[in-house]
């Protein structure tokens, strides 16, 4: 089942948050991954929303997910997230054929 994940995001370096997203493309690429949506304005429609960028993926399981975050590769470049940001990443599963829950 495809599981999205969503990251919420406060930039506070900005430097080392580029660094990361000039790497993050191709290794989210090579572990089947895709990028569905980035955006540093979306449109806050109901309630407060306090963090600078919103990122949206999309990962055919939740296995492959998995793989892609635990890699040593996105590990590697993912430390200049983790010291760039602070936010939070949600894993949502997919609707299915489950659907209503």
């Amino acid at each position: 089942m495809t599981v999205y994940a969503l990251a919420q995001l406060t930039v506070h370096d900005r430097a080392r948050y580029d660094r990361y997203v000039a790497a993050f493309l191709p290794v989210l690429a090579r572990h089947g991954g895709r990028l569905l949506a980035a955006d540093t304005a979306p449109r806050v429609v109901e309630g407060e929303w306090s963090h600078d960028k919103v990122v949206l993926m999309s990962f055919d399981n939740r296995e492959d997910f998995e793989r892609w975050s635990t890699s040593p590769e996105y590990r590697a470049i993912s430390r200049d997230r983790e010291a760039a940001t602070e936010g939070v990443v949600l894993l949502l599963d997919g609707i299915g054929h489950a659907w209503p829950a």
